[in-house]
């Protein structure tokens, strides 16, 4: 079943609403599962409450023999719990990156197109304003998620800070390979304690317990020492690596799957400068 129309192009909460109820009643049904994007999320909520329903979100596994049991975790990421509801319909929204990719043949299928009577629409969709690409750091569908710890902004071998230059690495980074920026909580506090900091960095951008927990496919951290309330928020990427000086450090012990003891910055550089001759 599918609705279409000029007015679902867009993406707006009262038509979206309207064609996401019109489905689930044409269909009678009882269990609605979407992914927890954004514009799902937006009005999944208000189309449980049109239905007389009930909604969990952030549902990162399925399962039950006789009866569906939604997993997701509470409590920064500490806590799982596994629900299951006898209220119909139930609306279960899916984490991004906790289920594999559909692997099965394509085939043909015949689509049954429901009518949706829309309300009047306030809103018009003008167009797209969005920071340019090495302005924007957070980007939850990227494939890859790079971490800055506190070490890029500590003393380097010389005896002297480099923040101009860690930036100028990190941000080069994310450039070519478009990932998404995260941070240690160690690193996002230097701001208020008068440390140097990394100017693009906010609170936005924290991993770990006090912060996100991220589901890309690939993880880099660099300049950090892979601590416990840190590696919380790791939890749910499928490939970890880290950069750090340390052999010692919570990385090396089982916390990432490939540990390199080496300096970030003339590695990054590295990295950076084979990315641009590939792009070439």
């Amino acid at each position: 079943m599918a609705v279409s129309g000029e007015a679902f192009a867009q993406a707006r909460y009262a038509s979206d609403a309207a064609a996401c109820e019109a489905l689930c009643r044409a269909a009678n049904a009882t269990i609605v599962l979407a992914p927890g994007s954004s514009r799902f999320t937006r009005v999944a909520a208000g189309v449980a409450h049109r239905l007389s329903g009930y909604i969990d979100t952030h549902i990162t596994a399925l399962g039950g023999a006789n009866t569906i049991e939604a997993s997701r975790w509470f409590y920064r990421q500490r806590i799982e719990a596994v629900i299951s509801r006898d209220l119909r319909p139930w609306f279960l929204l899916l984490d991004a990156g906790t289920h594999a990719a559909f692997a099965g043949a394509s085939s043909a299928a015949k689509i049954e197109e429901v009518p949706v009577q829309l309300p009047a629409l306030r809103t018009t969709v003008s167009g797209f304003r969005a920071p340019q690409q090495d302005q924007q750091t957070i980007r939850p569908d990227a494939k890859m998620l790079l971490v800055a710890g506190a070490g890029w902004t500590k003393k380097q071998p010389d005896g002297q800070i480099h923040v101009a230059e860690a930036a100028k690495l990190i941000l080069g980074f994310l450039h070519v390979t478009g990932a998404s920026l995260g941070s240690s909580k160690s690193l996002v506090d230097q701001g208020g304690e008068g440390e140097p900091v990394l100017p693009f960095l906010t609170h936005m951008n924290q991993i770990g317990q006090t912060g996100a927990t991220p589901r890309h496919a690939k993880g880099l951290s660099t300049c950090c020492h892979g601590e416990e309330p840190h590696v919380v928020g790791w939890r749910f990427i499928a490939d970890r690596r880290a950069i750090s000086l340390d052999p010692n450090c919570g990385w090396t012990r089982g916390k990432a799957d490939v540990v390199y003891v080496a300096d970030a910055f003339p590695v990054m550089a590295k990295v950076n400068a084979l990315l641009e001759a590939a792009k070439a």
